[in-house]
C-alpha cells in the first residue's frame, strides 16, 4: 500500500505549484512552531560545524555557514500545516537545495537526496523532484533571526512541499544517492513520501 500510495501521490506532485507566500500583513507566529528533538537536549552545533554534499555528484563540497550565507539568498513566508493539526506562520531565510544540487553537479542518476543531522542521528530522505522543488531551502534564519537551537541551528531544511517530519533540522550531511533509504519516523511506520 505504501508504494501505491507514493506514486498517487508522485502523480499529484507538480513540481511548478508553489505554496501561496505571504506578505507582511501576516504575521510570522514562532511560538506556534512546536520545538522538537530526538536527543534529551537540545543540541548545541558542534565546535567547527561543516555541511557536507557528496554521493552522486562531480564536485563533492563542504561548506561552512559563513559559505552558505554567501550563497543566493531566499526568502519565504509560508503558512506551514503540520498533519498534527496546528498550522503557523514564518518566514525562512537560506538557500535553494537546487542550487547547491548545481553547484556540486549531482548526477541525473541521483534520484533521491539523504539528510543526516547531529540530532541523535536523526535523518530522512526524499525524492529528487521534491527535494529540487523552488520552494525547498536549507535554512539559517527564521523570522530574520538566526536559527536558535530549538528550530535546528544552525541549518535545517525546509520546504513547503513535504510534512514536518521531513524536515530535517540541525543538518550535517546530504546525499545525492541512487535508491532511496528510510528516515527516523519512516523506519518506524511513517509515510516515506509525506507530500503535501
Amino acid at each position: 500500500m505504501e508504494r501505491w500510495n507514493e506514486r498517487v501521490e508522485r502523480l499529484l506532485f507538480d513540481p511548478d505549484r508553489l505554496a501561496p507566500e505571504l506578505g507582511p500583513e501576516e504575521a510570522p507566529e514562532p511560538s506556534a512552531f512546536p520545538k522538537y528533538k530526538i536527543s534529551r537536549q537540545f543540541p548545541h552545533t558542534p565546535a567547527g560545524w561543516l555541511l557536507r554534499i557528496g554521493g552522486l555528484v562531480a564536485r563533492p563540497m563542504t561548506l561552512s555557514l559563513e559559505d552558505l550565507q554567501r550563497l543566493p539568498q531566499v526568502s519565504l513566508r509560508v503558512r506551514h500545516h503540520c498533519v498534527e493539526g496546528w498550522s503557523a506562520v514564518a518566514s525562512w531565510t537560506g538557500v535553494r537545495l537546487s542550487h547547491l544540487a548545481d553547484l556540486v553537479r549531482a548526477e541525473p542518476r541521483a534520484a533521491y537526496v539523504e539528510f543526516r543531522s547531529f540530532d541523535s542521528g536523526y535523518y530522512s530522505s526524499w525524492d529528487r523532484e521534491s527535494a529540487l522543488h523552488r520552494q525547498t531551502i536549507l535554512a539559517y534564519a527564521m523570522n530574520g533571526q538566526p536559527l536558535s537551537r530549538e528550530h535546528g541551528a544552525p541549518v535545517r531544511l525546509y520546504s513547503a512541499v513535504k510534512l514536518g517530519y521531513k524536515m530535517v533540522k540541525y543538518l550535517t550531511e546530504l546525499s545525492f544517492l541512487p535508491e532511496r533509504s528510510g528516515g527516523y519516523w519512516e523506519n518506524q511506520g511513517y509515510e516515506w513520501y509525506a507530500g503535501v
